[in-house]
């Protein structure tokens, strides 16, 4: 990161005074931030992050966090010699990885980032959707044609799940009270099985459950990119499914649209995909006229 130019006091407060209208917009309104992608492994990013998250807090938005772990999970897993297999975008989770998955997510990231908020002068609150019931999953299924034989199979993935269903229970005993929660996906079965859920699909079922104004998706690209691959500023979901038809949106990006129509429809106003490695980006996407990134709205 490079250094901050020199602001004068006086365009200082008037920065400030131009963020007003945004701050009314979202007073009292409920902000879920999906933060992944390899911005998490950048200590000064994380800081800088969590302080953003604060001042939301500040101005009276309630932010939600929900954090991945991707390179953190592949960085230990390789430290004990236990051998990740993808299929159709998902790593298969068998028993041995699901417990460093859940070591991981839940204990030394989601800490750090809790750590990291109550430094910066909030009261994080670390969990996972096991706690209080939050978020029920069951397994999830996929399949792939064969190369060789182009007879579609079903996927076995493992200890990995998708959301059934969302218990506001605990959060609607955090949100409003000057608490942060700080969420790690991985979710419970009803018959007591944890499963590592994906964070982007985490996040929409989270944020769905809770109405919120915005899902933000910090991730590693700056947004949805066109066939010229310039960002597309702004998408309705007839946009966004027409993109995804004819190939423009494709590979990874695919269902990180699709879990942006899904919150949609879940009843959230709007969702914005954003680089996370671009310094402040939460705030310049609600606090500033031109925003970044790309929003996806009905």
């Amino acid at each position: 990161m490079t250094d901050a130019p020199e602001i004068s006091p006086l365009d200082q407060a008037r920065i400030l005074s131009e963020a007003l209208p945004h701050m009314q917009e979202y007073d009292e309104e409920t902000i879920v931030i999906k933060y992944g992608g390899h911005a998490m492994g950048a200590e000064d990013l994380a800081k800088a992050f969590a302080r953003d998250i604060v001042l939301l807090e500040q101005t009276a938005i309630n932010p939600v966090v929900v954090h991945g772990g991707g390179p953190q999970i592949a960085t230990m897993l390789k430290r004990l010699g236990i051998k990740s297999e993808f299929a159709a975008g998902l790593r298969i989770t068998d028993a041995a990885t699901i417990e460093i998955v859940e070591m991981v997510l839940a204990g030394s990231i989601n800490k750090q980032l809790v750590g990291y908020i109550n430094e910066a002068g909030g009261k994080a609150v670390g969990l996972c959707g096991k706690d209080g019931n939050m978020v029920t999953a069951a397994k999830a299924t996929r399949t792939m044609v064969d190369p060789d034989s182009r007879i579609e199979e079903v996927i076995d993935l493992g200890f990995v799940g998708e959301p059934e269903k969302v218990d506001l229970t605990l959060l609607n005993q955090l949100i409003g009270h000057e608490l942060i929660p700080v969420l790690a996906p991985l979710a419970t079965s009803v018959s007591g099985q944890t499963f590592n859920v994906n964070a982007d699909t985490f996040a929409g079922a989270v944020a769905g459950a809770l109405k919120a104004k915005r899902l933000l998706l910090l991730t590693d690209v700056p947004g949805v990119l066109d066939k010229s691959k310039k960002l597309i500023p702004e998408l309705s979901v007839k946009d966004a499914r027409r993109l995804i038809a004819d190939g423009t949106i494709s590979g990874g990006m695919i269902p990180k649209v699709e879990t942006c129509i899904y919150a949609l429809e879940q009843g959230v106003q709007g969702v914005v995909i954003i680089d996370g490695k671009t310094p402040h980006a939460v705030l310049l996407e609600l606090f500033t006229n031109q925003g970044t990134g790309t929003l996806i709205h009905k």
